[in-house]
C-alpha cells in the first residue's frame, strides 16, 4: 500500500539523517545529546527511538520474511530484531505454502532488504511521515 511504501521510505530517510549526524558528532557525545533532548520531531534518532519494540516485518532478496521486534538499527542501516520467525515459500508457485522457523535474535543486512513494514497505528504512522518540499 501507499502507507506502508511511506514507511519504508520513511525509515531509509531516517538511516540517511543517522549516518549524516553521526559524521557531524565529535569524539565526545555532547552533540547527540544536545540533540536529542531538543525534542525536534525531525530528529532521526528520536524517530527511531518510537520504533523500538514494535513488531516490525522485514523482506530480503531471497523473499523470505522476518517478522520480530525491532530491538536497534546501526548507521550502516542493519536492523537487529529479536523474538524473530522466519517466513519462507516451500514453491514458487503463487498460492505457495509457507513454512516458518523460530530465530531468536538475528541481524539482518541493509544490503539483503527489499521492504521493512512497522507495526503500529494509522495516528502513529501519520506522525512518522514528513511531507517534503
Amino acid at each position: 500500500s501507499r502507507l506502508a511504501r511511506k514507511l519504508e521510505i520513511e525509515l531509509e530517510d531516517t538511516v540517511v539523517g543517522m549516518e549524516q549526524d553521526a559524521e557531524r558528532s565529535t569524539s565526545t557525545s555532547t552533540a547527540v545529546v544536545a540533540s536529542t533532548s531538543a525534542g525536534s520531531d525531525l530528529d532521526p534518532i528520536a524517530r527511531v527511538r518510537k520504533l523500538l519494540f514494535r513488531q516490525m516485518l522485514v523482506g530480503i532478496k531471497d523473499g523470505r520474511f522476518f517478522l520480530g521486534n525491532f530491538h536497534c538499527i546501526d548507521k550502516q542501516g542493519n536492523i537487529i530484531l529479536q523474538d524473530t520467525v522466519e517466513y519462507r515459500s516451500i514453491r514458487r508457485s503463487s498460492p505457495s505454502p509457507t513454512e516458518q522457523r523460530c530465530l531468536g535474535m538475528i541481524l539482518i543486512p541493509s544490503s539483503c532488504r527489499t521492504s521493512c513494514h512497522v507495526d503500529c497505528s494509522i495516528e502513529e504512522q501519520l506522525s512518522l511521515i514528513q511531507l517534503k518540499e
